[in-house]
């Protein structure tokens, strides 16, 4: 596979993460973007799909369950990266439940992680067009949720705060690590899918009331969040970590709360504004700059 098929596979992650807000929506058709269904809940019954649909992957490659196989380390950073940072982030929006949009920005330092921790991994070289641009893509993510609403820090909040940047390292580090473990196919993701989706059923028994989705368009809207942004979108995340272009990657992430917004203005759920046109803006400049810009010997 060569590195732009894989960057391109990448991307369509971004692309899934894009329809997060939408489904979430439509799980229980409440404007804040909140499902009815308990968070952990859901997140147990999306991740079950993800882990389903890596079984079932595994017809047409009989070898699928020996990816089970794997050293303790490649678990930990597996079961780190996608419950790790799931559990951490609904942490912090719980500990800072009137800062969402404050939390969402501090989480979303971690396309910026990517391309700076991609510079630690061997062959790989940062330039100063990659910090660029990325900070032009965080810069995009600021204007986007301070239009949405006015940003203040809350004291009484900071372990909520903390939550949000240690998730942002944890899906970072997750993310760029997966590239020294390249050896580990891709199959494997479906482990980590099924062993998030338990540790989060435990999550849910623990901390929630169990409340069902009660329409078909609830149950649909599951099964998509299964198949898409908390399922299908970690296989095609590893494929683009471990052969694609990290960096752009990275920097390209930056796209998808700019893309789930756009998709709710487009469907009624949400209204267009300037800080959404600006952030569209600085978003497509970042990566202009990151990708266009002539090579240098930074």
């Amino acid at each position: 596979m060569t590195t732009r098929t894989a960057t391109s596979i990448g991307f369509t992650a971004i692309l899934l993460w894009s329809l997060l807000a939408l489904l979430t929506v439509l799980t229980g058709e409440i404007p804040s973007y909140q499902s009815a269904v308990p968070t952990f809940q859901l997140l147990a019954m999306t991740f079950l799909i993800g882990g389903l649909i890596g079984m079932a992957n595994w017809l047409k490659r009989p070898a699928g369950p020996k990816s089970l196989r794997q050293k303790p380390v490649v678990w930990v950073l597996g079961l780190g990266g996608l419950f790790g940072y799931h559990a951490l982030y609904i942490a912090a929006l719980r500990l800072a439940p009137a800062a969402p949009a404050e939390v969402g920005l501090l989480n979303y330092l971690w396309p910026l992680l990517i391309v700076l921790f991609s510079s630690l991994l061997p062959g790989e070289h940062l330039k100063r067009a990659h910090i660029a641009g990325a900070l032009l893509g965080f810069t995009g993510v600021v204007v986007l949720l301070a239009g949405r609403d006015t940003l203040e820090v809350r004291t009484e909040y900071l372990i909520g705060y903390g939550c949000a940047v240690v998730a942002a390292f944890v899906w970072a580090g997750y993310s760029v690590l997966s590239r020294r473990f390249g050896q580990v196919p891709t199959s494997a993701v479906a482990g980590f899918c099924l062993a998030t989706a338990l540790l989060s059923f435990l999550c849910h028994i623990l901390f929630e009331v169990t409340v069902w989705p009660l329409t078909l368009q609830q149950w649909l809207a599951i099964l998509a969040l299964g198949v898409g942004p908390l399922g299908g979108a970690f296989y095609v995340w590893d494929i683009g970590m471990k052969h694609g272009d990290i960096r752009l990657l990275g920097i390209a992430s930056y796209a998808a709360p700019v893309l789930s917004t756009l998709l709710l203005v487009m469907l009624g759920y949400d209204k267009p504004t300037l800080a959404l046109a600006i952030a569209c803006g600085l978003i497509v400049i970042g990566a202009l700059v990151a990708t266009v810009t002539p090579k240098s010997r930074s």
